[in-house]
């Protein structure tokens, strides 16, 4: 973050000035006392759980230059009458969410810099992760860390930058109409990727015709002067290939897209690789770790890190190089030699095919065992979609099955109904009784998926086999 005065603060965000000189400039902010330094500025949030005022004293504490309220009553000052000093700036602002808001807008107005907005349905985050690591080739960037890609997320990543970035990449995540308008005006994005449309927050959205709107609102945010990146195989492409009057670039595994992939195969630990062809030139990329659907993100990933000036050898480099972020196919072997597909932050049932059948392309010759918890914000699909889940299940020979949590109970019908042997199956209400019966059942060399919706906190249920 490039500094700001104190008086710039006041003005940008149309606040008051209670304490503090307007000369004292702020190079930091927090949102988080836990990781609070010495000089920090905090901002504190009202969220579901906690408001943010209640930790002012504790900011003070661990010697913040000062903080944003939305109340300056006896309330708010007694329990900060110990830790005020005659320099602590406090600035009253209407709305401290608002206020962070105007902070980015304002970072992001200073800079003449590329900024990467991804969004999509299935795939943001390790697409993310991807582009991070291919554009670190060559590249100062700014990027979205872990999933920090909402409305406070967005602009925290925005205030990162200084003037020697070179490109910000932003995640977009949203769960209504309107709200990645809302990042994009924070944002102001110069390239907008979207990895594809489907069936997320079916139960607030209602149609996917609606997700592809709500999609759609980052590419009608891209100027003319910009770059939209879509994918070439997305039934929803067209829609959003007219959304705007920049350059598109697509992306897929036909030739008719800019950038595309051929000869796809997967080795014994179910890794891809596959040649990525861009205006005649090619280049073999192997990706370190399982599923053929990250090809596809891999290859966006690349469209964007040509289209920045990147080399189909850095991008190579950078797509082998790629960590993924924690609990997206993340792969371990425990002591006792069963392979774990940690896949547990999010699931959808687009998301949750792709992962089925990264499970079945691993260790052929092991006994694959899936641990699947209810896909959450499905509204009225929630009941088919498990069910179409457990019929995929036992299509893919799935040699055991666990299911977590009443709607997941579908998931265990529909595998019923493909054949899984009733023996093989298993529904719990909870990850302790899963857990339980996942460390009775599982045997050397076997290996398994463990995937759910974030609410569910499947990752729990790995604990029993470490």
């Amino acid at each position: 973050m490039f500094p700001l005065k104190i008086s710039e603060l006041v003005s940008l965000t149309g606040g008051t000035l209670i304490s503090g000189s307007p000369e004292r400039v702020v190079e930091s902010i927090s949102l988080d006392t836990r990781a609070l330094k010495e000089g920090d500025f905090f901002i504190p949030l009202r969220g579901e759980r906690h408001d943010g005022h209640q930790f002012l004293a504790e900011a003070l504490s661990k010697e913040a230059k000062g903080f944003f309220t939305e109340r300056w009553n006896e309330g708010i000052r007694a329990p900060l009458l110990g830790n005020l000093r005659g320099d602590t700036v406090v600035i009253k602002v209407k709305d401290t969410l608002k206020a962070l808001h105007s902070l980015a807008r304002h970072v992001r107005e200073q800079l003449d810099v590329e900024v990467v907005g991804i969004t999509g349905s299935t795939g943001k985050t390790c697409t993310k992760d991807m582009l991070v690591s291919v554009l670190l080739q060559k590249l100062n960037l700014v990027y979205t860390e872990k999933s920090y890609n909402n409305e406070v997320g967005v602009p925290l990543t925005i205030l990162k930058a200084d003037y020697d970035a070179d490109a910000i990449v932003v995640e977009m995540a949203m769960r209504g109409l309107g709200q990645i308008g809302e990042l994009a005006e924070i944002a102001h994005p110069t390239v907008g990727l979207v990895t594809n449309v489907g069936k997320t927050h079916f139960e607030f959205l209602g149609s996917e015709e609606t997700i592809a709107i709500a999609k759609g609102e980052l590419i009608e945010a891209i100027p003319p002067s910009g770059t939209v990146v879509l994918n070439e195989d997305d039934a929803w492409t067209g829609r959003l290939r007219s959304l705007s009057a920049a350059e598109v670039i697509t992306y897929g595994i036909s030739n008719s897209a800019d950038v595309y992939a051929s000869e796809i195969g997967v080795d014994s630990a179910g890794r891809p690789s596959f040649r990525m062809i861009s205006e005649g030139k090619s280049v073999e990329v192997k990706l370190p770790f399982p599923g053929r659907h990250n090809v596809y993100n891999a290859l966006a990933a690349g469209a964007v890190g040509l289209h920045l000036g990147l080399s189909l050898s850095d991008v190579k480099k950078g797509l082998e190089g790629c960590t993924l972020s924690k609990m997206r196919m993340e792969v371990f072997t425990t002591a006792d030699g069963v392979t774990v597909i940690n896949d547990a932050y999010n699931a959808n049932p687009t998301s949750m095919r792709a992962a089925l059948f990264a499970l079945r392309d691993m260790n052929r010759n092991s006994r694959r065992i899936a641990v699947l918890g209810d896909m959450l914000e499905l509204g009225k699909i929630a009941d088919v979609s498990h069910f179409e889940i457990g019929e995929l299940v036992g299509e893919l020979g799935v040699d055991l099955l666990i299911t977590v949590g009443e709607k997941s109970r579908r998931i265990a019908e529909g595998a019923l109904r493909r054949g899984l042997n009733s023996k093989n199956v298993f529904t719990c209400d909870g990850v302790t009784e899963a857990g339980r019966i996942l460390r009775e059942k599982t045997e050397p060399t076997d290996v398994v998926l463990v995937k759910a919706s974030r609410g569910m906190e499947l990752e729990r249920v790995i604990d029993s086999l470490l």
